[in-house]
């Protein structure tokens, strides 16, 4: 009898079932993707390579500005110097820009982690005023009372949205991996918690798509359908950008060898047949 077969030897499932067709692309399938790459980009979806460049070189501005503060933070709280030196601090972008699916002119959503020793209105007060005295920004606020508190700023024309989160550690290493529950389960304030969650979610989505390349296409197409029809919006009621995400990452996990163009199509064959229990009671 031969050797039953291992974990490491069964196909990798990426949802929690498995998919329903694995059949790898034809020829027409690659021409249909050319084609509708072509469509997006008639619609100005993209950003050049100097307009990634430079939201690139904004987000590591605010990270050295933002590791600047907690060692100024540091030594006002007259923190040994063994700590201050390895405070670090780093900052996730998350969202449609982590996703690799944001538009021109769109924002930057970014988690600020810090020490668990300072308290979170010092990000709101002073880290504020920090930002404030930049002379890239403009139309900065800090709005503590949201649900997920947050600083809205403008750096250069880019809209930039920090919410702020604290690890019940001293330091916060480069190396932060923010998916490993270990790290985040102690965090008790609730306020932290809902922070974390906006990069987690988007972060296990790229961790959950079989092709990521083909996820952002196929999501990219999708957002602008949304957008080209103004349902686009948790706002006004209908889905918004993580949602979005989600189905789509979803047909991505049961079509794990089909094209972007494929699973356009795949998208709303399925969910126009799904039924919503949500919608039940409508």
């Amino acid at each position: 009898m031969g050797q039953a077969p291992t974990w490491s030897d069964m196909p990798r499932t990426y949802g929690l079932t498995g998919p329903i067709s694995e059949d790898l692309p034809e020829e027409e399938n690659l021409i249909q993707t050319r084609k509708l790459l072509d469509t997006m980009k008639s619609y100005n979806v993209y950003e050049n390579n100097l307009e990634l460049e430079n939201r690139e070189r904004v987000v590591k501005r605010l990270e050295s500005l933002f590791r600047d503060w907690l060692k100024e933070m540091c030594i006002e709280m007259n923190v040994p110097k063994v700590v201050t030196e390895k405070v670090g601090g780093k900052i996730f972008p998350f969202g449609s820009y982590h996703l690799g699916v944001h538009s021109k002119g769109a924002d930057i959503d970014a988690l600020c982690v810090g020490p668990g020793f300072l308290e979170r209105k010092a990000f709101f007060t002073s880290f504020f005023a920090k930002l404030k005295a930049q002379k890239e920004v403009k139309d900065i606020q800090a709005i503590e009372e949201a649900y997920v508190p947050v600083i809205t700023l403008s750096w250069e024309g880019i809209q930039i949205d920090l919410v702020f989160a604290l690890l019940p550690q001293r330091s916060v290493p480069d190396n932060l991996d923010l998916l490993n529950n270990s790290i985040v389960k102690n965090v008790v304030d609730a306020r932290c918690v809902r922070s974390f969650n906006g990069y987690r979610v988007t972060e296990e989505i790229l961790r959950l798509v079989p092709n990521v390349l083909n996820f952002r296409v196929a999501l990219r197409a999708i957002k602008l359908w949304a957008k080209q029809r103004n349902i686009y919006s948790n706002k006004l009621g209908f889905l918004g950008g993580v949602s979005w995400a989600i189905m789509v990452a979803r047909i991505c996990q049961v079509y794990p060898n089909a094209t972007a163009s494929t699973l356009v199509i795949k998208f709303f064959k399925i969910f126009s047949i799904t039924k919503c229990p949500l919608c039940d009671n409508l």
